[in-house]
């Protein structure tokens, strides 16, 4: 079989005008970028206004490895399938990161014959939104130091500042650094860092607006730090909101682009669910929720991570209500999880147990499905289990996940091949998943918002990961009472651990028990409107591995783009 990239060269697109067609968006809200991406105009939701809302699908997963379990191929290949049933679909997707893209996971547009269109743009720069919030969010910091060598009218006290700059590169080095040194004109020398673009408070924010002035109240709330009584000290102090909120002005607007089958995908803000809430815009959910009859969105990582945040804060701020979540398990992933076979960093993984039949592995790791399919029916939506196919599953092992799934209490699980056969290949999976959106919903949040911090983080991290118990460092403890002497206290609560263990410790896989999850820090997104505790070792920079995918990326001589996945 072809590439991915081959695969979406060789594709004969759609000019961008024609899929807004298909689901009746007016050419007049388009904003085009060439023939084959367009921004959509913010007043298009005004004129949607009178439409009924579609299906509103979040795709999620177990905890994955570093492997990859096809999340983004099953989203798209879901979309494209629905669609092949009758049921005209939106795909709403995040921008990737570059640090992931010329990192370790490569590309991020799907994969086979499951992918978002033009493929190469999508994994670059596309409309260029990333760099917007990077330059955004760095005139803050600009401003911020400026401010202080200028003489510190406002009282900032040097050691409370939290912001760091950003850049979209997975970069170690810029974790821990030093600014202003070189004499008085280079500034007032402080400790600081660099975290990666999409772990940017402005990020986060672009994702959870709801327009533009709503886009200008959340960058003026934005806080660097705090005067020496405890006073917070924000963006609007210093006078940078109304400069930032210019500079995104077309990066709020959402981007229109295609799949294979030409179903219509918005790509929209990139947080990472790790470190951020790791979801697409609501602005995107939005719209697309009025022009579809089913909306398939996805959130980052597993159902501990990202879908959680979906539920307790993007669902919060934007007021859309799922009908059906899908859960995306693959057989190596939950063998691996069973204690089948090991993935070692900078070995990579004994191909020969990956790929030999092991029933018992896969029923032990689907302690880790039956964990995740606990977390969504615990906040009253029903479950579907989508069972990524690869060439070395046998029916057994697949049999023994349908089982454990549906005794767990999913709706269905089904396996789905759209990696191979794109919409044809996830039918199954869309008919399931239409039936179980066809229920009714009860959703609920997992905490209410009056809650203590402290109770707020002891309830995810029981409820939702299995821990015994939460331990507050001293650095988190000050911090939290700090934030509730700042009136702080009633956001919501976005945890930064690791993805790969539901746990804090990426070691612990499968359903691990009996551990206790130590709170490192607390930091506050005020602007996105909440706080984000920090877990063991989490960090908000990630780097390169010894051969980054970036290593691979090229361009022919006939000017074509080679190697991005």
């Amino acid at each position: 079989m072809k590439s991915d990239i081959e695969i979406a060269q060789a594709a004969k697109m759609k000019h961008i005008s024609e899929i807004a067609d298909s689901v009746g968006l007016d050419q007049k809200y388009l904003e085009l970028y060439g023939n084959y991406k367009a921004k959509v105009e913010l007043s298009v939701l005004d004129a949607l206004k009178g439409r009924p809302n579609g299906k509103y699908i979040d795709v999620t997963a177990i905890t994955p490895t570093p492997l990859g379990e096809g999340k983004t191929v099953t989203t798209i290949g879901l979309s494209m399938a629905l669609n092949r049933i009758g049921k005209q679909t939106v795909t709403c997707i995040r921008q990737p990161s570059l640090g992931p893209v010329f990192g370790i996971k490569g590309g991020a547009a799907g994969g086979g014959n499951s992918q978002v269109l033009p493929m190469e743009d999508f994994n670059l720069h596309l409309t260029g939104d990333i760099h917007a919030v990077g330059v955004a969010h760095n005139l803050l910091a600009a401003f911020l130091d400026t401010h202080i060598m200028k003489g510190n009218e406002l009282e900032i006290d040097p050691f409370s500042i939290s912001l760091n700059r950003v850049v979209d590169v997975s970069d170690r080095a810029l974790r821990n650094i030093v600014v202003g040194l070189g004499g008085k004109l280079n500034g007032v020398p402080r400790e600081t860092g660099y975290d990666i673009t999409v772990a940017s408070e402005v990020m986060a924010i672009l994702a959870l607006t709801t327009g533009l002035k709503d886009l200008r109240e959340k960058l003026s709330k934005m806080t660097v730090g705090s005067t020496p009584d405890g006073k917070a000290v924000t963006a609007e102090d210093l006078k940078c909101a109304g400069a930032m909120t210019v500079l995104l002005k077309d990066a709020i607007k959402p981007t229109l682009l295609q799949t294979l089958e030409h179903t219509p995908c918005f790509v929209h803000a990139g947080p990472f669910a790790n470190i951020a809430h790791g979801n697409s815009s609501i602005l995107a959910d939005l719209m697309a929720i009025k022009l579809g009859d089913y909306v398939v969105t996805e959130s980052g990582f597993g159902a501990d991570i990202g879908a959680e945040k979906f539920f307790n804060i993007k669902c919060r701020y934007s007021g859309l209500k799922p009908d059906a979540v899908v859960i995306v398990a693959t057989v190596r992933a939950l063998k691996m999880h069973g204690g089948g076979f090991e993935f070692i960093p900078g070995q990579g993984v004994d191909e020969e147990k990956m790929n030999t039949p092991n029933v018992e592995a896969v029923k032990k790791g689907c302690e880790n499905l039956e964990k995740m399919i606990e977390n969504v029916r615990m906040h009253g939506i029903q479950a579907v289990v989508a069972i990524n196919h690869f060439g070395a599953d046998t029916q057994e092992e697949i049999d023994a996940i349908k089982e454990k799934a549906i005794a767990a209490g999913a709706e269905d699980a089904v396996v789905s091949k759209v990696w191979l056969k794109g919409g044809e290949g996830g039918e199954k999976l869309a008919e399931a998943v239409a039936k179980a959106a066809e229920k009714k919903s009860e959703f609920k949040f997992l905490y209410p918002l009056d809650w203590p911090i402290k109770k707020k983080i002891e309830t995810i991290a029981t409820k939702i990961y299995g821990a015994d118990g939460v331990h507050f460092l001293p650095k988190a403890e000050d911090m939290i009472d700090l934030y509730t002497k700042q009136g702080f206290d009633k956001l919501p609560i976005c945890m930064a651990k690791t993805h790969l263990s539901l746990s804090h410790d990426p070691n612990l896989k499968g359903r691990p028990k009996g551990f206790t999850v130590p709170i490192r820090d607390v930091r506050a997104s005020v602007g996105a409107g909440f706080l984000y505790p920090l877990l063991g070792e989490m960090r908000t920079m990630p780097g390169l591995p010894k051969v980054p995918a970036g290593t691979k990326v090229d361009i022919d001589d006939d000017g074509n783009i080679v190697g991005l996945f």
